[in-house]
């Protein structure tokens, strides 16, 4: 088949209460792109990691809290940023509202490549 509808993302359980619906990907099959659409409650946060990949993250509502290799970048809504492969970087939401994202990695996602920090 010369293409590739989704129509139903998988959701990747979480623990956090964020919501990962992944549209392609390792779900799908796929190990060079994912892509997936996130909604990250106030509050959120998870540990910091190494990854093997780059992501590229668009912000459509909300704003999303970037710390990479030190430096802290807070993206909006509208804005975009591309976190390149192997920096050490953490992702938070410590705003009073939740943010809404789609984020797109090069190679795909995975626990594996992901390297995150205990």
């Amino acid at each position: 088949m010369p293409f590739f509808k989704q129509e139903n993302p998988f959701v990747v359980p979480t623990t956090d209460g964020k919501l990962i619906e992944e549209h392609i990907g390792a779900s799908t099959g796929e190990t060079g792109l994912s892509i997936a659409h996130m909604l990250a409650p106030a509050g959120w946060n998870e540990p910091f990691q190494n990854p093997e990949f780059d992501e590229y993250t668009l912000v459509s509502k909300g704003k999303k809290l970037f710390e990479v290799d030190g430096e802290k970048i807070t993206v909006s809504a509208g804005q975009s940023i591309l976190i390149k492969k192997g920096s050490r970087v953490r992702y938070s939401n410590p705003f009073e509202e939740a943010c809404e994202y789609w984020s797109i990695c090069l190679p795909a996602f995975s626990m594996e490549n992901v390297h995150r920090e205990d």
